[in-house]
């Protein structure tokens, strides 16, 4: 049977509640692998096993209750490997990087940053900082709203104003925000989002770290800023001895 991988820690954390379930229907019971100086969390893997809103909050469960006894890695939802046996090579093979990670993420946390920009607020702003745009406009309103070519132009200049102030938003909010973090990582671009940004926080300066995100809300009134954490370090630990379901470890990774 194929192992779900939740996290892994020392082999010296503190013991899980027993009985403790995880994923799956019914939930399967969580236990522990241990290599060496390190531990895993896993569980049988459920077969067909899709994110669900039952089984993403019962991944999630099981790391917030690893985690309240000491530092985990936490997996992705999905982390699925071959066997037990593949789990444990798997730690004795990197058992100095997992060791190294567990040492630097201890003690902290990861809050996740999405920004946008609010619409009208932001169009108000790229015509009071572009004479160009404003003049082009106003020229347009004392004619009438100007030709179809004019308000192509102005149409034009507006967006290319207005992605350019995405930039320059986005990165000032990382820059503001990553002295308050130990590291940053930043996520995938996507549309909707200007900025996505995970930023590792020690557990005991996270109120610190949310007194400057406010400070940036504050002072940008033309952007939505958007905080989730604290959450497991999941954007500062590598992959792990497992993959996401639908392949397992051990297997070619050069297939599709």
């Amino acid at each position: 049977m194929s192992t779900y991988v939740y996290g892994i820690t020392a082999r010296s954390h503190p013991a899980l509640p027993e009985g403790m379930t995880g994923v799956g229907e019914p939930a399967r019971e969580v236990r522990l692998l241990t290599a060496g100086e390190l531990t895993a969390v896993v569980s049988d893997a459920p077969e067909d096993l899709r994110p669900k809103r039952r089984d993403l909050l019962a991944h999630q469960n099981v790391l917030a209750e690893a985690g309240a006894g000491g530092c985990v890695l936490p997996m992705s939802f999905g982390s699925v490997a071959h066997d037990d046996d593949a789990v444990t090579q798997v730690l004795t093979e990197r058992a100095e990087h997992y060791a190294e990670r567990l040492r630097e993420l201890d003690g902290k946390v990861e809050y996740n940053v999405k920004a946008t920009h609010v619409e009208e607020a932001v169009l108000h702003l790229v015509m009071a900082e572009n004479a160009d745009v404003r003049a082009l406009a106003e020229a347009n309103r004392r004619s009438g709203g100007g030709s179809y070519d004019d308000k192509i132009r102005l149409g034009e200049m507006v967006a290319a104003a207005v992605k350019a102030k995405e930039t320059e938003d986005a990165g000032e909010v990382e820059n503001l925000l990553a002295p308050a973090a130990a590291a940053v990582s930043v996520g995938p671009e996507s549309t909707g989002w200007l900025v996505n940004v995970s930023l590792l926080v020690p557990r005991d300066s996270a109120d610190s770290f949310l007194a400057v995100v406010e400070q940036v809300r504050k002072s940008h009134p033309h952007l939505e800023l958007r905080v989730n954490g604290p959450l497991p370090p999941y954007s500062f630990v590598e992959p792990g001895p497992a993959q996401p379901a639908g392949r397992t470890a051990g297997a070619d990774a050069g297939a599709q």
